[in-house]
């Protein structure tokens, strides 16, 4: 079963403090130029704990992550960050814009604690790996401060929408906390002290399972923090703030659920004719060429690739290619369009029935590792495959000569990826970009004690 539980977070005064001059995108995601950006803005940036500045002199008591604890120690000394007086739990609202499609969504969930659990147990479930680095550098941050500054995002599965339903009193309130984050994306907080309320949607998230849709790398640093308290203690603590994390709980129902897809470019290789990767795919592949001449071909052809593009996936499994050209302005869109008939069971025998129904697994599988002779190895080291979100900037890449073809895929669904984890299995790397972030320091919970001290 799942447990979740209200706590009294931590939190920016915003009497004293902008939110969105304090409040970051997850570690994962700032880039350098972002980092410098959040450092501007105020000397309380959650930048200085989520992602600080190293140095090559940084040890002992002048590293990263002892700066990151004494931040944390001063801010709370000065009121810049406070305690709820009670325990709580936080509905919290995103409202965006969908890239490309630029239609507008709501995204609502909760944010409350859940008890950690082993993967074994059959309650919380990944669909992807993680790396060791990641994992390193989190925990240490962990142990210096002792606090969590992002959240998990976690999926659950509730048709009715009843949880969903409870939670729209409340947020019919004006929020405790509204700002617009750097890419226009609105963020809405509301407290929820409720007693009788929260004990509905505890009772409520019993019979769920949870499928980590974000913060993989987060949940197995609070795993691996949570065995180490243990193995200091002389007894089983069951309400121990080390049992727990914090994180924000999504209906996988919610119409404001958002994959984007993710495209891969193919570069360094020594050897790359598209003709002979082209050949190579006959017994898989349709094939279908939308060539220009001029810029002003280009558009039309790009115009219709993406129409088809986005057509043919209602009843084919389709790729898109967009080949580097040896001549400027001259080039094709292509698509890749898997045969009618074919039976993938015979030609990927050793993937199951959820990773044969995956885009990505066929672009992977047959297009880079049979096609291209790119392993899986080389992959995972990012050797010759980088992503890239936005359909432009992959093709922009190939035009700049950055890479020597790009290869474009549809989104991975809400309900491949929860059966893929449901079932024990991962997606491959980078297959899923759920979208918006969840910021971080909305919230802040301290693993000391016990829950709710």
């Amino acid at each position: 079963m799942a447990e979740i539980q209200p706590f009294r977070a931590i939190h920016y005064d915003t009497s004293r403090v902008a939110a969105r001059d304090v409040l970051t995108q997850p570690y994962d995601k700032i880039t350098t130029s972002m980092q410098d950006r959040y450092y501007s803005l105020s000397p309380y940036n959650l930048i200085a704990v989520e992602k600080g500045r190293v140095f090559p002199s940084d040890q002992g008591e002048d590293s990263v992550y002892a700066r990151a604890a004494r931040k944390l120690q001063e801010w709370m000394a000065a009121k810049i960050l406070v305690e709820d007086s009670s325990p709580a739990i936080y509905i919290y609202s995103q409202e965006f814009v969908v890239p490309e499609a630029r239609t507008r969504q709501v995204r609502t969930g909760f944010i409350a604690l859940v008890r950690l659990e082993d993967y074994e147990s059959g309650v919380i479930f990944r669909h992807e790996y993680t790396l060791s680095g990641p994992k390193a550098d989190r925990i240490e941050l962990l142990r210096h401060t002792r606090v969590q500054t992002g959240q998990l995002f976690l999926l659950y599965d509730d048709p009715t929408h009843q949880i969903e339903a409870a939670l729209e009193p409340a947020a019919a309130r004006h929020p405790a906390v509204e700002l617009e984050d750097e890419f226009g994306v609105g963020h809405r907080l509301w407290p929820l002290t409720d007693t009788n309320l929260v004990h509905r949607i505890q009772k409520a998230m019993l019979e769920r399972k949870l499928v980590i849709a974000d913060g993989h790398h987060r949940y197995e640093t609070a795993l691996a923090y949570r065995n180490e308290c243990r193995s200091e203690r002389s007894h089983r603590d069951r309400l121990a703030a080390s049992e727990f994390a914090m994180a924000t709980f999504i209906n996988a129902r919610s119409k404001g659920i958002t994959i984007l897809a993710t495209h891969r470019l193919v570069s360094r290789l020594t050897e790359f004719s598209f003709d002979t990767l082209r050949r190579k795919l006959t017994p898989f592949f349709d094939w279908y060429s939308y060539p220009f001449a001029s810029s002003e071909e280009r558009a039309a052809a790009y115009d219709e690739f993406r129409r088809d593009f986005a057509k043919l996936k209602e009843n084919r499994r389709t790729i898109g290619a967009y080949p580097a050209s040896r001549t400027p302005g001259v080039g094709a869109f292509c698509l890749f369009v898997l045969k009618r008939g074919i039976d993938l069971a015979d030609v990927l025998p050793q993937l199951s029935e959820n990773q044969r129904g995956l885009d990505v697994v066929l672009l992977h599988r047959l297009i880079l590792e049979q096609g291209l002779g790119i392993t899986a190895e080389a992959i995972r080291g990012e050797k010759n495959v980088s992503y890239e979100r936005e359909m432009d900037r992959a093709l922009a890449a190939v035009d700049r000569g950055d890479a020597q073809i790009a290869f474009l895929v549809h989104p991975v669904a809400v309900e491949q990826v929860i059966a893929m984890a449901l079932g024990g299995e991962v997606l491959p790397q980078k297959s899923t970009d759920f979208y918006p972030k969840l910021l971080s320091g909305l919230t802040l919970y301290r693993v000391e004690g016990h829950i709710n001290d």
